[in-house]
């Protein structure tokens, strides 16, 4: 698929901003969807990583591509590669969020890469958001997006996973979390998020070549994020995570946390297989 990364490119410096409120309801749906996994917060405090939930692309219907997404061309450069997947990126807290204020976030195209992968072109798309309250800017985050090559196969759900090496046997921390339809589900509603390799298993096997409906990337960042904190006693002033496999539903998978000797936490996910999908590092 042809692709021009120099036109791509003159979509760096590019920014926009949106604004929200972090409403009591959004917080309990919040709650609800993924308690007992957050760590405790003082009262008054938004509960980690709602932050993902908020400020989401607001698209009309008519204005959707065939991935479910806004159509490509907008504020995010019209990357012609049909796979697109959260692959990491950086946040740093400076102070929490409160419930019941008005967030807004201005964000800029920092990057825009192309790179060749195993499995084809891989064309790397960085944004810095900063998110605002009350008191300025309380939270910074670099995201790095992903766009890749379709299958090299004929459609049907064949793809194998990426492997990727399992994490370290000993952890201090273990969650044990049961990845279904309806949490899947239940995340895409509280962050808008309409891309259908989510929820649409017909479209995720035969058409983007994979075995099954994706976890989020999101959704695993949030619980490594709060494990981390869990783990840690406090908010990490610094979380960075990398995509290393996708996901695929329904599965149990762990969160995992490791204490390091320089004072940081290393924590993963583990599919059932016992492979590790994402890893992060959380420090102070």
């Amino acid at each position: 698929m042809a692709l021009d990364i120099d036109h791509l490119r003159a979509w760096v410096g590019r920014t926009e901003t949106a604004e929200d409120v972090v409403t009591p309801r959004l917080v309990a749906e919040y709650r609800a969807t993924l308690a007992p996994h957050l760590a405790p917060v003082p009262e008054g405090d938004a509960p980690l990583a709602l932050h993902w939930c908020l400020t989401p692309p607001i698209a009309p219907q008519d204005q959707l591509g065939p991935d479910g997404h806004p159509a490509r061309g907008g504020f995010l450069p019209p990357v012609p590669l049909p796979r697109r997947m959260w692959a990491g990126g950086r946040i740093e807290t400076k102070a929490p969020l409160k419930v019941g204020e008005t967030v807004i976030r201005a964000s800029a195209i920092e990057d825009v890469t192309l790179k060749e992968g195993r499995s084809g072109a891989l064309c790397f798309v960085t944004v810095r958001h900063g998110y605002a309250g009350g008191d300025g800017i309380v939270i910074t985050e670099r995201h790095d997006i992903v766009y890749r090559d379709p299958p090299p196969h004929s459609a049907g759900g064949q793809a194998a996973p990426a492997t990727a090496d399992a994490g370290p046997a000993e952890a201090d921390l273990v969650w044990e979390i049961e990845a279904t339809p309806t949490l899947l589900f239940r995340y895409s509603a509280m962050t808008f998020n309409g891309h259908r390799i989510h929820y649409d298993e017909p479209y995720v096997t035969q058409v983007e070549g994979y075995p099954g409906l994706i976890v989020h990337g999101p959704l695993q960042a949030t619980l490594l994020f709060n494990l981390a904190a869990m783990l840690g006693g406090a908010t990490p002033k610094v979380f960075e995570y990398r995509g290393l496999s996708p996901m695929f539903c329904p599965t149990t998978f762990r969160v995992l946390g490791r204490r390091q000797a320089d004072g940081s936490i290393r924590c993963w996910t583990e599919d059932a297989g016992g492979r590790t999908c994402m890893e992060a590092r959380a420090a102070d």
